[in-house]
């Protein structure tokens, strides 16, 4: 059992316990193949202890020059003890100028110490003892972030001004540019916010009229990336020609959030009123000669929709398509039976099939079909298919060809469209 001989208020930073008589460092670091945090002890002398009470320079020094040891114990390995009993003299005893110059051979925890306050410049100049008079007890995690991410800039070229960074800032991208962005005006410096407003308009005046349609093929929140990238290209285009200040990284965090936003608009509309959205018009109970259509999966899984049902056939349909579609489970058809038509989707080649019955079967003899097939560009040509396949048939398809009977003709096709 361990009884506590000296503690911090802060909870990380390693404290004095004795364990069985005898002084040791223990702290917390890394985790085992359980992800529970892993503690090590090493032993310690009364003049060790002595500094770290009294001296928290000294103590998160010595902290941070411990860090990479546990790291490399890993999640079961055991820490090199000598290696950290012999940080403790010239960590905690040994001249500035000596600690200094121990910082420069080895390895160390420089975030740690910048979360507790040490001054970034002199760190990096390597005055380690110099930079620790600004330490702090408690730790500021926000810093440690921010100059992370300063680093990942610094190592790809990336300069950032200090519009570019109240950008980012802005948008919540500052720390982590894979977060998904928000509006937090709060986080920009007063002086600042209304020149990263303007920039906001900009973008948000580029995108008026544009948006971000949902496409079912990948998921019931799954949007359309050619809408996506269309208004990238839009927004970006508009501020780098209005701001040509600024620096890529708020360029792009400002489309990111503008397509962001536009793309959460359309996953909470409904699915009529996202075909409404996206110009794809459908009477609710389809036209009049449509009484039922059948939908179908790969699968083998079957929906009904019935002209007296309350909503539209392409939303049904699409709905469908959106709790099924999978990556082994890419083809859907749409059949009206009383008609003998239909059309079949394939997701993973980007084309369809219109089928059209020339002759039932009689007498046990097979019926007769007709199948034409034809290329279908992203989720808008299929919507555009849908739609009229729903309110006119197959004859209201003919303007969307061309069709083509013989396969090889439209697999030579395929190929050419894939080559570009």
């Amino acid at each position: 059992m361990n009884d506590v001989v000296f503690t911090r208020t802060s909870g990380w930073i390693p404290s004095v316990v004795r364990e069985d008589g005898e002084l040791k460092l223990m702290l917390g670091a890394g985790a085992d193949a359980n992800h529970e945090p892993r503690t090590f002890t090493f032993s310690i002398s009364e003049a060790h202890l002595a500094v770290i009470r009294e001296d928290l320079a000294r103590h998160l020094l010595l902290w941070s020059a411990v860090l990479p040891l546990c790291d490399a114990a890993g999640t079961r390995g055991r820490l090199d003890e000598n290696a950290a009993v012999a940080l403790l003299d010239p960590v905690l005893l040994a001249a500035p100028a000596d600690v200094d110059a121990l910082f420069r051979r080895i390895r160390w925890d420089r975030s740690r110490l910048i979360a507790h306050g040490a001054d970034i410049g002199l760190l990096e100049r390597g005055q380690v003892c110099a930079a620790m008079r600004t330490a702090t007890e408690t730790p500021d995690g926000k810093r440690a972030q921010e100059y992370r991410a300063d680093r990942r800039r610094a190592e790809r070229g990336a300069v950032l001004g200090p519009l570019d960074a109240a950008i980012l800032r802005y948008t919540g991208q500052y720390l982590h540019g894979a977060t998904v962005p928000r509006r937090t005006p709060d986080a920009v410096d007063p002086g600042l916010l209304p020149q990263v407003m303007r920039v906001i308009a900009t973008a948000e005046q580029a995108s008026a009229g544009m948006r971000i349609g949902r496409d079912p093929r990948r998921g019931k929140r799954a949007t359309d990336r050619r809408d996506w990238d269309r208004m990238t290209t839009a927004v970006e285009a508009a501020v780098r020609r209005a701001h040509p200040e600024l620096a890529d990284d708020a360029v792009r965090t400002v489309s990111v959030l503008m397509c962001s936003e536009a793309a959460d608009r359309s996953r909470n509309t409904p699915m009529e009123d996202d075909e409404e959205a996206a110009g794809h018009r459908a009477d609710v109970g389809g036209s009049a000669r449509k009484t039922a259509l059948s939908f179908t999966d790969d699968k083998g899984v079957e929906k009904k929709w019935l002209r007296d049902g309350p909503r539209t056939a392409a939303a049904e349909f699409w709905e469908f398509v959106a709790d099924r579609s999978a990556g082994d489970n890419e083809v859907f058809t749409i059949e009206d039976e009383e008609m003998g038509e239909g059309i079949q989707l394939h997701f993973y080649a980007d084309s369809i099939a219109r089928v059209t019955t020339l002759r039932e079967g009689v007498g046990g003899a097979d019926p007769e079909y007709r199948v034409e097939y034809s290329l279908v560009d992203g989720i808008g040509g299929y919507r555009n298919l849908v739609s009229a396949f729903v309110r006119g048939g197959c004859a209201a398809l003919e303007q969307y060809g061309p069709w083509m009977s013989d396969v090889a003709e439209f697999e030579r096709a395929r190929r050419r469209r894939n080559a570009r």
